[in-house]
């Protein structure tokens, strides 16, 4: 199904052995990846508030500020350093982009410079870094793309800032986003997601006992080891460390779709109908065809942040990357078409 069809925009064909939800995600989890055109990254800090400092791994082309840029957020249990992260980087970076790869607080071995949690709808980090980019560091072009938990951040972001957005926010784009956490967590409670989930709830065990060595005794990690499922580690640390009522207060006003109707910047969405955990219905929601700043594609196959198409001599096959740069080289260049033509009427008059 294709909503929104978008001018310029490549159908999805899988690569071939890799059609199934399943199949095409685990091979997108595990299948090892090089990125030898992508520079050696510029490590850079941003201090959000106090006790609160995330890091970005950034590439910069010679002349930043005449450039677009484009900032990344990953998702759960992700990083700057996630295969995806990088593929995107390095195909923008070869069309021109600064990008910038961000770590959400406490990822990428963090947990050091921030105090806090973090959450799947805490657009904090995002928004404070496209302000600095904006004003310290003069960029009048940004786009803001994120995977899974991450697309759910941009897109809820784009809701937030709804008529107010940053002058020089130009793009936002999704892949697999999470548009409704409930939903996504109970479609990650059956019986044929136990490894996603297993693998989800280690990892999240796995930050608290890190925190644990850098803010000793800040949380309290005697069940933490009876865990067994995201919804239950929501429940006993994020949603009461967010002032939430529970796991499903804080995911039912963490998810987009609480403000996709108020976005206002151009944004593209990508998702399957065989994604394993993230249904396929919020996405079909009057909500989504009436905005007309949002463009919709909605694959037959994919999977979960997949997109795995075929391979050809310049084109490593990863479709949904290579779509989120031209989307996001289209607003921009629309963006400066439309600047241009102001700046001739205003001359005129």
């Amino acid at each position: 199904m294709i909503a929104g069809m978008i001018d310029g925009m490549d159908p999805f064909v899988p690569r071939r052995g890799l059609r199934g939800g399943h199949r095409m995600t685990l091979y997108g989890w595990g299948n090892p990846r090089r990125f030898p055109r992508l520079p050696t990254p510029v490590v850079r800090y941003f201090d959000v508030k106090p006790k609160t400092r995330v890091l970005a791994h950034c590439h910069w082309q010679p002349d930043p500020a005449e450039r677009p840029t484009l900032v990344m957020l990953h998702g759960l249990n992700g990083s700057s350093e996630s295969h995806y992260m990088k593929g995107i980087a390095e195909k923008a970076f070869a069309r021109g982009m600064n990008v910038v790869r961000l770590n959400q607080r406490n990822c990428g071995n963090t947990e050091h410079l921030s105090e806090g949690l973090f959450h799947s709808g805490l657009t904090e980090d995002a928004r404070h870094v496209i302000q600095e980019l904006s004003s310290v560091d003069g960029i009048r072009s940004i786009g803001i793309a994120g995977y899974s938990l991450g697309g759910n951040l941009a897109l809820k972001l784009a809701g937030e800032y709804a008529e107010a957005a940053p002058p020089a926010l130009t793009a936002v784009a999704a892949v697999s986003p999470i548009i409704e956490i409930g939903e996504c967590t109970r479609a990650l409670e059956r019986r044929s997601n136990i490894v996603y989930e297993w693998n989800f709830v280690r990892e999240l065990k796995k930050r608290m006992e890190r925190k644990e060595r850098f803010w000793p005794g800040y949380f309290d990690l005697t069940k933490l080891s009876a865990i067994r499922s995201v919804r239950e580690f929501d429940d006993l640390f994020t949603a009461p460390h967010f002032g939430f009522a529970g796991a499903e207060d804080y995911y039912h006003r963490c998810s987009a779709m609480r403000v996709v109707d108020r976005i206002r910047v151009p944004a593209l969405i990508i998702t399957s109908e065989d994604d394993p955990f993230v249904p396929v219905q919020p996405f079909r929601s009057p909500v989504l065809a009436a905005n007309r700043h949002i463009e919709l594609r909605i694959t037959a196959h994919g999977g979960h942040c997949g997109f795995i198409g075929p391979r050809t001599a310049d084109d490593d096959g990863y479709w949904a990357e290579t779509q989120i740069v031209k989307f996001v080289e289209r607003q921009h260049l629309a963006r400066a078409t439309r600047d241009a033509a102001r700046d001739r009427d205003e001359v005129a008059v």
